[in-house]
């Protein structure tokens, strides 16, 4: 019997041709395309008065200078803001060569193809561009006070306010026993893919079609963005998305600029023409997020028990707000967690500054939510002196009231109702996993010996698998081979092991004889894309669905062949057989032969369908409710959010003289129902733990008063080494199935960085005995903090702690 496999910990069939060099990234491809290179703003605000081309057309090997004069019809238009929302009050995009001002460095302002690239950077040094500047809006204290504008016509520099309440918060506040205001902040960062963004366009003149290669979390959101601008039937553009290294959030944003200048320079020279960013590009040029200045009042009782809860926050969205207001209000949303205060409001701006764009980095807008709501329950905690654990046990929303609706707007536009999750079961787990009992006498123990020591905890609810949908294809060809197609595009995630591990269970076959394709529009043209740790959860189900379709029919000609009932039949290691009588019985490969009746034999398998040897004279070889082949194909459109969840702890030491922070261990409970592949969960908890690491200790983006970008390098912005990240992430599972999907699937992609800012902040807070309230902490910082607080005894903040805790 052919064993099942989802559940399995299957090692990914991906990396064997990843690990041996084998992968096929953008710049691999197009090797005799000509290359683009772009002129940027070196401004962060500035009228552009004059474009000079003439010096650049002196550049052998040139082949054609494009600036915002050149662009016509949707091409001259700003670009999409893919995501509108009725909070929006100014919602502005770029252009894609900057038109008339640019509003922050990088800024696209002309784009050069020459034969390559070298030749094109020496053309875009040779254009002048002159300027007179504006005064910069930069950081978010800047824009709430609105001295200066990013856009004249965006009053206050708001791009959006948005307030949801349930209940009346501030009467719950104020009749409370126990009331504290809390200032928080989370400073900017950015994902950092090892590719970064890249294109690569062929223009065939006889069929009138396109061809693209992307480096894109949407192959299908880029088809039709660039169909539109380029005025283009959908069917005449073909977007296939390479192997990817790396996504995060940052290449879901469609279309980049390069995205439809690429492919029009491509159409007007009548040639390939590629594009490939570098790495200063991407940090001047791509997006950042995080960024946010954050105020909690929050009343509640003895106990620990929230009353009443309001959030006021304000949140940098850069120069424009191509994909809306998706990540506050999943900071607005997600930051509630596992609990259920008794009155919640929260209101956010979402602000205009003269930097680089905010959208989507792994979490979402979730760490910061989770940021403002773990401290929160820490500052509790210490007011009351009671256990950190305890004081969220209290406010846990509890198994027999799932699911539950907290009365919010989700980002999907669907209501905020947690489908499943047990939070006591998981907290339990994680204090078991990382000893919560013991570590007063563990404290204790190293406080003796002058060690600083401290445990952080921090729990996350993560809405995955939003919608509209994703597809699935499954094809059995006369080989006995699967072929599988899906719309979504792969960055590293395990698609095509987790998905072919879906198949062999449904189809009961080999996973060696699944094929799995992602992100080809010419096999799979309808989709969404892969972010909000989606893909299982939508594209899995579709795939189940398209098997369960191909396995009916399977069972159907199967049935004919064998004079058996369907019902009777089961598919085992790739053989169709009668239960009880495995010697009656044919594979797959002849089952697809049979269910293609035809008219000619091509070898002597084909004999078998040809007219002469099967069918029903007295019906038409293929019937008014059937197909020819053996194929599925169906669609999974969820009717809201499925909410993973997890919960985090870390023990940390602060060194007494240099505040180096050392992490001694890190514990992880996550829950994100049906387990795939554990092993592909696993890794993808280990790889957002790294993360972060990195955004809570190291990582920030540094801007000066001019905006210029002050750590534009990997020499500046630290990301942290193997030597930095936790040498073992201890982990344990817990699986309360989802009921809204037929395979009980939550998502896990981004669920190991989501509450990294909050624990980290925990544990620090724990051994230092005063609160953190920003992140990200670096040993300067700590050092300054610890400075700040000499010859206090800290009860000037909302968390105090001097003697051992939990």
């Amino acid at each position: 019997m052919t064993s099942r496999m989802v559940g399995e910990a299957v090692k990914r069939v991906e990396d064997p041709r990843l690990l041996v060099g084998a992968g096929r990234f953008l710049d691999d491809l197009g090797q005799d395309a000509a290359e683009l290179a772009v002129l940027r703003s070196p401004h962060a605000h500035a009228r552009i008065t004059d474009i000079d081309v003439t010096a650049a057309l002196e550049v052998q090997g040139l082949l054609a200078i494009y600036t915002y004069e050149d662009l016509t019809g949707p091409l001259a238009d700003p670009l999409p803001l893919l995501i509108p929302h009725p909070a929006i009050s100014a919602g502005r995009t770029q252009y894609a060569l900057a038109k008339d001002e640019v509003n922050y460095v990088g800024e696209a302002i002309a784009v050069v193809v020459a034969e390559n690239r070298y030749l094109a950077e020496d053309a875009v040094e040779r254009i002048v561009v002159s300027y007179r500047p504006l005064t910069p809006v930069v950081g978010v204290q800047a824009a709430r006070a609105a001295d200066h504008l990013v856009h004249e016509d965006a009053p206050g520099n708001v791009a959006a306010h948005f307030v949801q309440e349930v209940g009346d918060a501030a009467a719950a506040i104020a009749a409370a026993p126990f009331r504290l205001e809390l200032e928080l902040a989370i400073e900017r960062s950015a994902s950092t893919p090892l590719e970064g963004r890249g294109v690569l366009a062929q223009w065939d003149s006889d069929s009138q079609r396109l061809r693209m290669w992307t480096s894109t979390q949407t192959s299908t959101g880029v088809r039709a963005a660039v169909a539109a601008k380029l005025g283009l039937d959908l069917g005449r553009v073909e977007v296939i998305t390479p192997d990817v290294g790396g996504g995060f959030g940052v290449k879901i944003v469609h279309p980049w600029p390069e995205e439809v200048l690429v492919p029009m320079a491509a159409r007007a020279l009548g040639r390939a023409v590629k594009f490939t960013e570098d790495r200063r590009e991407h940090f001047i040029s791509a997006a950042h997020e995080r960024g946010q200045l954050q105020q909690i009042e929050v009343g509640f009782d003895a106990t620990g028990r929230i009353l009443g809860l309001s959030v006021r926050f304000w949140h940098d969205n850069g120069a424009y707000l191509p994909y809306g207001l998706i990540v506050p209000i999943i900071t607005s949303t997600q930051l509630l967690g596992p609990y259920k205060p008794g009155a919640y409001r929260v209101e956010f701006d979402s602000l205009y500054t003269n930097t680089v764009i905010v959208t989507p980095y792994r979490g979402a807008g979730r760490p910061q939510g989770v940021y403002a709501m773990e401290r929160t329950l820490d500052a509790i905690a210490s007011e009351l002196g009671l256990d950190r654990s305890e004081v969220r046990a209290t406010n846990f929303i509890q198994p027999s009231e799932m699911p539950y609706d907290h009365g919010l707007i989700f980002q999907d536009g669907r209501p905020l109702v947690y489908d499943s999750g047990d939070f006591p079961a998981t907290l339990a787990k994680l204090k078991a996993l990382v000893g919560w009992d013991d570590w007063p006498a563990y404290q204790a123990a190293a406080r003796a010996q002058g060690r600083q020591v401290g445990l952080g905890l921090a729990c996350y609810v993560e809405g995955t698998g939003v919608g509209p949908y994703e597809g699935g294809h499954v094809q059995i060809e006369t080989s006995g081979r699967v072929k599988v197609a899906t719309g979504l595009t792969s960055q590293g995630q395990g698609h095509q092991t987790a998905f072919a591990q879906i198949v062999a269970d449904e189809l009961g076959v080999s996973m060696d004889d699944i094929e799995v394709v992602t992100g080809d529009t010419r096999r799979f043209p309808y989709a969404v894309g892969t972010f909000a740790s989606r893909a299982a959860v939508t594209s899995g189900s579709a795939i189940a669905l398209a098997a369960r379709m191909a396995r009916r029919k399977v069972l159907k000609v199967a049935a004919d062949a064998l004079e058996a009932n369907p019902e009777d039949l089961e598919i085992v290691e790739g053989m169709v057989r009668v239960k009880g009588a495995p010697g009656v019985a044919m594979s797959l490969g002849t089952v697809a032969v049979l269910s293609n009746p035809l008219r000619y034999a091509f070898d002597e398998a084909s004999k078998a369908a040809t007219q002469f040897v099967v069918g029903d004279s007295d019906l038409p070889p293929v019937n008014e409710d059937d197909e020819p082949g053996l194929e599925g194909r169906d669609y999974y459109s969820p009717l809201r959010s499925t909410f993973a969840n997890g919960m985090h702890a870390v023990i940390v030491e602060t060194d007494p003289e240099t505040a180096e922070i050392k992490i001694l261990r890190y514990c992880v409970v996550h829950d994100c129902g049906t387990l795939i592949n554990p092993l592909i969960v696993e890794g993808q908890v280990h790889g957002g733990v790294a993360q972060g690491v990195g955004g809570a200790l190291y990582e920030r983006i540094v801007y000066d008063d001019a905006g210029q970008l002050q750590n534009a390098s990997f020499m500046d912005f630290l990301m942290p080494y193997v030597s930095e990240v936790p040498e073992s992430i201890e982990i344990d599972h817990l699986e309360t199935p989802s009921p809204l999907n037929p395979l009980g699937i939550k998502g896990a992609g981004e669920a190991g960085v989501i509450p990294s800012a909050a624990v980290f902040a925990s544990a620090i807070s724990d051994a230092e005995g005063f609160a953190i309230t920003a992140m990200p902490i670096s040993p300067s910082d700590l050092f300054e903090l610890r400075r700040r607080h000499a010859g206090t005894d800290g009860h000037n903040e909302s968390i105090a702690k001097k003697e051992p805790t939990r």
